[in-house]
């Protein structure tokens, strides 16, 4: 056993594969217990917010004023809401207005400005141009407005008595105050989902309720494929018959219909986590089947089988003591890719809302379905989907990964 291990951990592509699959449990594992909030808490009062660090403007107010004289201030203010595809899109509009080409140059700033605040009327709507545009240029004028002013604002609030404004403060527009003397700021790294939920605690939470929904499910289609393997490969006969009927049946009929028709008719509400791992783990167990029957009619006749035989021990006896310990290192390699086929699955199922409730975890595939419902591909909120599949990508690789260093190890076809 211990050079078997020896040999395992000696596998270049086991020890990799291993190696990120232990990060990603231990990521799991640990980060709910720094940041315990809920993972479906909605702390976001909007849609996609970018990732970030998101500081609370009212505290941010009410700290110390520091000022900084800083020489791309000002070009990075304007930057900040000019930038090329703003540019372009001033130009698009100035032209479809009726201004010539070489009146516009859109590297020109002031000019620019200058041209759209005398002509852009937000009523006018151009041959062509749809109502989503329109609405473009909108929001892009709201926020052109006062873009180019030198002075700062001032902070007024409405006397009671009065009710008129009176200034409160003012601030210029190189005061600056250290994000360590604001009492609120939140860390967004992968900012938020569609329904403004932390998009990092989330997927964490996540991809631990994958993990679980895979190793049920690799776990029941592996003990089932075993147990069915062993019994139809060394008992043969009528047995053997009867398994192989029942498991060409399965493998005429396509796992994931088959998944997706259980799925379906269990309906949403009695579909939790552990539900849906139970499904796919009673409609994933052919081909396990199949290949440990495979091994077992190798070893059925081997001498030291036989010599138990004529010793009298039991059918169980030889099945467990004489044949599954020479295929215990198959059915490893079997469960992992069991494994990594349960969380596939489920990515499957929940992408077509089929997968576990929505309001209970949240798992890989529902943050897929949720991205996609709310069109998170389209509008370019790639940290609402691309984490995910970076996610799925990276556990399905170190499973393979794993499980081919296994097979270079106990197969001795594949030894350097």
């Amino acid at each position: 056993m211990k050079h078997t291990l020896k040999e395992i951990f000696h596998s270049p592509k086991f020890v990799i594969g291993f190696s990120i699959l232990l990060a990603i449990l231990a990521v799991t594992i640990f980060y709910p217990m720094i940041v315990t909030t809920d993972p479906l808490q909605i702390i976001g009062m909007g849609t996609f917010f970018e990732p970030g660090i998101y500081v609370n403007v009212f505290d941010g107010l009410g700290s110390k004023m520091y000022t900084l004289d800083i020489d791309e201030a000002t070009e990075n203010r304007i930057a900040s809401k000019l930038g090329d595809e703003e540019r372009l899109a001033m130009e698009e509009w100035l032209l479809d207005f009726g201004i010539p080409q070489e009146e516009i140059d859109i590297e020109d700033t002031e000019k620019l400005m200058e041209l759209w605040e005398n002509n852009y009327d937000p009523t006018l709507r151009f041959d062509g141009m749809t109502s989503a545009r329109r609405k473009y240029f909108v929001r892009l004028d709201a926020s052109l407005e006062g873009i180019l002013e030198t002075e700062g604002v001032t902070i007024a609030v409405e006397n009671e008595e009065t009710n008129e404004l009176e200034e409160k403060d003012f601030i210029e527009q190189n005061d600056y105050v250290n994000i360590s003397n604001v009492a609120n700021v939140r860390v967004l790294p992968l900012g938020t989902d569609n329904f403004g939920r932390d998009m990092l605690t989330e997927l964490i939470s996540a991809t631990g309720t994958s993990l679980k929904i895979g190793f049920i499910a690799g776990s029941i289609a592996t003990l089932i494929g075993l147990t069915l393997g062993l019994m139809a490969g060394y008992i043969g006969g009528l047995v053997d018959d009867i398994i192989m009927f029942f498991t060409n049946l399965f493998t005429v009929i396509p796992s994931f219909v088959l998944l997706v028709l259980i799925s379906y008719s269990i309906g949403q509400e009695q579909r939790g986590a552990v539900t849906v791992a139970v499904v796919i783990g009673f409609t994933s167990w052919v081909w396990t089947t199949r290949a440990v029957r495979a091994q077992v009619i190798s070893l059925r006749n081997r001498d030291h089988v036989n010599l138990s035989k004529l010793s009298g021990h039991s059918i169980a006896h030889i099945i467990v003591i004489d044949i599954l310990p020479y295929i215990a290192s198959y059915v490893v390699m079997a469960l992992i890719l069991q494994i990594s086929s349960g969380i596939l699955a489920e990515a499957g199922l929940s992408i077509l809302g089929l997968g576990p409730k929505t309001t209970e975890v949240p798992t890989l595939g529902l943050m897929m379905n949720w991205a996609m419902i709310y069109s998170a591909h389209i509008m370019g909120k790639w940290w609402a989907y691309f984490p995910v599949i970076v996610t799925i990508a990276l556990v399905s690789f170190s499973m393979n990964l794993m499980n081919t260093g296994l097979d270079q190890v106990f197969n001795p076809a594949l030894r350097e």
